[in-house]
């Protein structure tokens, strides 16, 4: 990448790739430049801690966190960082996925993780664009744009139904 990542992209496994590349597509197509990087907040909790505690110092603006189980990733990371964390469960086999969902959203009072839908990592990167866009005239530009363009999409399956 040409320019400093403004995105951290954290999954707790590589079997979370299939999901979390759907915020690398999204932040791909809003021209945000990002990383992605497997962090385990159980297996790897010397290296998940560091990355939390530097990634403001290296120029990240917000951190994407997707893990599956127990999905500590986000919750570690939002601990040790003082940056936004957007939280994605990702769906399990023994529980679907309310697992990780339950251990985001459920998380004490001053540790804040914004959790998006199990298996949401679109969403995710669409929020993590919209808090860039805060301060950057040219993302939030680009976020108009894009919802401009769902909303010419449901016109469209509208107009494709007729008067019915």
């Amino acid at each position: 990448m040409a320019n400093k990542p403004l995105v951290g992209i954290l999954m707790g496994s590589d079997s979370d790739l299939e999901i979390m590349k759907e915020a690398s597509d999204i932040l791909k197509q809003f021209e945000i430049e990002h990383e992605m990087k497997i962090l385990s907040a159980h297996r790897t909790p010397k290296l998940a801690a560091d990355y939390a505690e530097t990634a403001h110092t290296k120029g990240i603006k917000v951190i994407i966190a997707g893990a599956g189980s127990a999905a500590h990733l986000a919750g570690v990371i939002a601990a040790l960082s003082p940056l936004p964390i957007i939280g994605v469960p990702i769906k399990s086999k023994s529980l679907e996925g309310l697992d990780s969902l339950l251990s985001m959203v459920q998380m004490p009072s001053g540790v804040p993780v914004a959790t998006v839908a199990i298996n949401g990592a679109k969403n995710a990167g669409i929020l993590a664009a919209q808090i860039l866009g805060v301060g950057n005239p040219s993302i939030q530009t680009k976020v108009l744009e894009y919802k401009a363009i769902l909303e010419k999409e449901v016109v469209a399956k509208n107009d494709k139904l007729g008067s019915h």
